[in-house]
């Protein structure tokens, strides 16, 4: 493996794919998230890498932070859905200032509430019959 790229159980279940270049948030959000039912995982730092785990492996759900190295989780989920279409996204980030409100995406905003993305992940995945 690479460093910023972590991959957990990728034949079976719900997938998630994590953008996020802090390692100990995501070990958070994927801890929570299996909590939620979801079975594996993916987790990329760059937009790059983003949109190589999301080819390798079609996630059910996206989260992204905005500011990641070498871009913004922006461009990454931006990359993927040009790609492959539709897949649920949510943002999970300290600087939701920097969307301006123009997000169609749900927003969870660090420190991380539980409650809070789990109730913005079931949302988007119900909406889009994940």
């Amino acid at each position: 493996m690479t460093k910023g790229y972590h991959a957990v159980g990728r034949a079976f279940g719900r997938h998630v794919l994590i953008i996020e270049d802090e390692a100990l948030i995501s070990i958070e959000i994927e801890a929570l998230l299996t909590d939620q039912g979801f079975e594996s995982f993916d987790w990329a730092t760059t937009p790059r890498q983003a949109l190589h785990c999301a080819k390798g492996h079609r996630p059910d759900l996206i989260t992204a932070d905005l500011r990641i190295v070498d871009g913004t989780g922006l461009e990454a989920v931006d990359a993927i859905l040009a790609e492959m279409g539709d897949i649920p996204v949510v943002f999970v980030t300290a600087n939701s200032d920097l969307l301006g409100g123009q997000s169609v995406f749900p927003v969870v905003s660090k420190p991380i509430m539980p409650a809070q993305l789990a109730g913005a992940c079931q949302r988007v995945c119900q909406q889009a019959g994940a």
